[in-house]
């Protein structure tokens, strides 16, 4: 079991800098200071800029909700991100992902069952986690189903999961205590 590194800080330890970066968090839509908000709370303004950034990927991005969500868990999957996956694998099935495909990702296989708009999201989110590029042909699906907006939006969301996952792996965060939701071993 590992310790975090960058664990949760008290209110009466916190800078004024921080109690701002951590009120802006908690009274938005995510309600509480969880998961990479934790260990990004030693750089106030970076993580005031992540989490607005977050915000929009995560609540408003071109290609919804369901999409997001998914896109969220292939990130997490290739990140091995316990966190990440812990908070989204709920999340993605309240938004419509079956539950079938949620644990086809977590073991490490393509889902079957997929709508055609999930596995361009699938497709995409893998080869630019995996190959670090997108070939011609995903793209042009991508392109077609989501128009440029949406194609940027889904570049977007893996970016910043992959800043999240990067952050939280370094910083060996918790998986939130409540939460049941883990990823297995890599196949």
């Amino acid at each position: 079991m590992t310790q975090d590194r960058l664990g949760p800080i008290s209110l009466e330890q916190m800078t004024p800098e921080q109690r701002d970066a951590a009120r802006a968090v908690i009274e938005g839509p995510r309600g509480a200071l969880y998961g990479p908000f934790v260990p990004l709370l030693r750089s106030p303004e970076l993580m005031g800029h992540a989490q607005r950034l977050g915000e929009y990927l995560r609540y408003r991005s071109a290609i919804g909700t369901r999409l997001s969500e998914l896109a969220i868990l292939v990130t997490a999957r290739q990140w091995d991100q316990q966190v990440e996956w812990a908070i989204h694998a709920p999340i993605a099935a309240r938004a419509g992902i079956s539950q079938q495909v949620i644990d086809d990702l977590a073991h490490g296989r393509r889902p079957g069952g997929m709508t055609d708009e999930e596995a361009v999201v699938h497709d995409f989110s893998l080869e630019l986690n995996r190959d670090k590029r997108v070939t011609d042909p995903t793209y042009a699906r991508a392109l077609t189903r989501f128009g440029e907006r949406g194609v940027v939006d889904l570049m977007a969301i893996n970016g910043y999961y992959t800043f999240l996952a990067m952050v939280m792996n370094a910083a060996q965060t918790s998986v939130p205590l409540a939460v049941d939701a883990t990823l297995p071993e890599r196949p």
